[in-house]
């Protein structure tokens, strides 16, 4: 634990500017970013008596080795800059407000020729408009089911669709009308994005003047005494008004705002959003962070406000999404302390978007129905607290007791924060690979995953390759720590002089688990004994009894299959042989698909895959005509034979590719 006052900076030298600054540990990883109207004032705010900091500043202080700053003009430069710093670097210390992929969304695929509605959870995507998030999928679908009536679009998947185009004749939701079945050509593409467009206007707000539409054409149809047409035209105007008040109005027609709601106590804060477009509520979204310094609830809002929202810019810019991610208004329990600024922020991101001035409201609400609806979103970030107490307080406790447990159970001198561990996948030594995967905090940190593809050690077996791994991956964070030293000696080992990030095998770990008993186990540790590393604790796990094996120990440690620790192990062990087996299955698949292929003349990269696009597999790519092979773009008539003979020729290398592996390459790593 480093004593904060050995890299104290002089207050002569810290200016009373604005501006933002990074905390680093010794490594040089930037742990906290934060920023201040005045760099003097909050720096020595940290060095002041221990005591009185807040838990995880005091946390945050002692771990940290260095601290720097740059000077800003303005304090919207200041914001802007902290919310870059904090994305680039994504400091363990800092909050986090992190889009919560568990709430569905309403995803309609524009940049498809025949766009789609369905049901989406994950990150936003380009061409792809969004509606929600819903509070369940359910009622996703019961809004779909009540809107396809009047909207008839498609919602089915990509291979339904073709398969449908393929029989000639729709589905279900094509017989009962809802659905216009584009797939067998009841309507063109123009005339279905024309009906995907009206379903996504009626979603962004635009309720009253369609409904006033569909009744003024079922007046028309009953004036000219068309009774069938009036009849369905009275039932899509009943439908429209179910789904309308499915959406309760809270606010004033046309109101356009975000209500933001917060429950706290001294270590932790829930926050609540209600997106309100249209005066009706359209989504809701929740989070629960961890609070890293002393502050009170003003400075919670103004972190909370830039963080979401340049987020939300960043996403809708990349996925080309309808609407500003920024209301008219936005309506929070406090001001933030620099609030002036965060408006002039959010009002450029507005402009931005739009193209035009447009000034955003940052106020508190005082009374009538804005009060009230405020309150009940701080009721639901109320309950949301609890019941995140309620879920959480075993899993962080069984996290905390896994680490204790094999500080514990393997005499380690302190708890393994930084696990890293290694299996290997192959199929009777054949691409053989490896994977290495890391947890930080008993958490997986997928961004540290590394792949191997093993050369000389495949020859040893399972040992050998064990063996290639930890060289190679340990040589490389030597090597990163002695080129850090020659390229700037004044950087902390391990970081890239040119970005002043980590490089990628920059920190070693606390505990180097392998899949395996007592001789992987002996192959890493004298790997690491050959590079003269010997502050990494090596273990192994083997799979039949779920042993523990130490180096140089002839019985294995059997943990208790209660242990939290065991099934921490189990789940490091369990995710490195997911990766594995996913890293060699893409291998694999690459090489069984195209080794049909490689050995005909004249057939470049290009051409096959054109070949795999069109006919889907090696498989059906055989049992196709020369004048059906000739058809696909790019292949002549001479060259369409030479493939037809290559592959009914039977050669070794057309039977892999059809029995092995016949869904072509489309196995990725994800």
């Amino acid at each position: 634990m480093a004593d904060p006052s050995t890299y104290r900076p002089a207050t002569g030298t810290i200016p009373e500017s604005p501006g933002v600054y990074k905390f680093r540990d010794d490594t040089g990883r930037v742990i906290y970013v934060g920023k201040a109207k005045s760099l003097r004032q909050r720096l020595n705010s940290y060095f002041a008596d221990p005591a009185a900091l807040h838990p995880r500043t005091y946390q945050m202080v002692t771990t940290a080795a260095a601290v720097e700053w740059t000077v800003v003009g303005t304090e919207v430069e200041a914001l802007q800059l902290e919310y870059n710093w904090i994305k680039e670097f994504d400091p363990r210390f800092n909050v986090r407000y992190r889009d919560d992929k568990t709430y569905p969304v309403l995803a309609v695929s524009l940049h498809e020729e025949y766009p789609r509605l369905h049901v989406y959870r994950g990150p936003r995507r380009k061409g792809v408009r969004y509606f929600g998030p819903y509070s369940h999928a359910w009622a996703i679908r019961e809004t779909l089911d009540m809107l396809l009536r009047v909207f008839p679009a498609r919602t089915c998947s990509a291979g339904v669709f073709k398969r449908h185009g393929q029989m000639g004749r729709p589905c279900l939701l094509g017989y009962i009308d809802k659905c216009s079945a584009p797939c067998v050509g009841r309507v063109d593409a123009a005339e279905h994005r024309a009906i995907v467009e009206e379903f996504c206007d009626f979603l962004a707000g635009k309720t009253d003047a369609m409904v006033r539409r569909l009744e003024k054409q079922m007046q028309e149809a009953s004036a000219e005494l068309e009774f069938e047409r009036a009849a369905r035209l009275r039932d899509d105007v009943a439908a429209l008004r179910r789904a309308v008040e499915k959406q309760a109005v809270v606010l004033g027609d046309g109101t356009d705002a975000d209500v933001v709601g917060f429950a706290t106590d001294e270590l932790q804060a829930a926050v609540q959003v209600f997106h309100v477009r249209g005066g009706r509520v359209r989504g809701q979204r929740g989070w629960v962070i961890d609070i890293v310094e002393q502050q009170g609830l003003p400075e919670l809002v103004g972190h909370f406000l830039s963080q979401f929202y340049g987020d939300q810019a960043d996403l809708d810019a990349q996925a080309d999404a309808g609407g500003s991610p920024v209301p008219r208004e936005v309506l929070v329990p406090e001001l933030p302390p620099e609030h002036e600024a965060m408006t002039e922020w959010l009002s450029g991101l507005r402009s931005a978007h739009e193209n035009r001035a447009a000034k955003v409201r940052l106020r508190v609400a005082q009374r009538g129905d804005k009060r009230t609806l405020a309150e009940t979103v701080e009721r639901n970030a109320k309950e949301a607290f609890t019941q995140h107490k309620l879920r959480r307080a075993g899993d962080l406790s069984a996290r905390s007791a896994a680490l204790s447990e094999l500080q514990e159970a393997l005499a380690l001198d302190e708890a393994p924060l930084r696990i890293e561990c290694v299996d290997v996948s192959h199929v009777q030594g054949t691409d053989v690979v490896a994977s290495l995967v890391v947890f930080e905090d008993g958490l997986a940190r997928k961004s540290e995953y590394r792949r191997f593809a093993i050369r000389e050690g495949a020859e040893q077996g399972d040992v050998g390759s064990i063996a290639e791994v930890t060289r190679r991956r340990f040589a490389r964070y030597q090597a990163e720590q002695e080129q850090t030293a020659d390229e700037n000696e004044n950087l902390p080992a391990g970081i890239d002089p040119e970005t002043g990030r980590p490089r990628k095998f920059a920190y070693a770990p606390n505990l180097y688990v392998v899949d395996g008993g007592a001789p992987q186990v002996a192959a890493a540790s004298d790997v690491l004994a050959e590079l003269g590393i010997t502050e990494v604790a090596v273990i192994g796990l083997a799979k039949r009894l779920e042993e523990v094996w130490l180096p140089g120990e002839e019985d294995p440690a059997i943990l208790p299959r209660t242990s939290e620790a065991l099934y921490l192990l189990q789940r490091v062990r369990d995710e490195a042989h997911r990766f594995a087996i996913t890293y060699h299955r893409q291998k694999r698949g690459k090489r069984m698909t195209t080794s049909a292929l490689d050995s005909i003349a004249g057939l470049g990269q290009t051409r096959k895959t054109a070949l795999l696009k069109h006919f889907g597999s090696v498989k059906k790519l055989k049992a196709a005509s020369v004048e059906e092979i000739s058809a696909v773009q790019g292949i002549g008539q001479h060259t369409a034979q030479t493939v037809h003979t290559a592959l009914r020729g039977g050669n070794g290398e057309g039977e892999s590719g059809e029995n092995k592996d016949d869904r072509g390459s489309n196995d990725r790593e994800g």
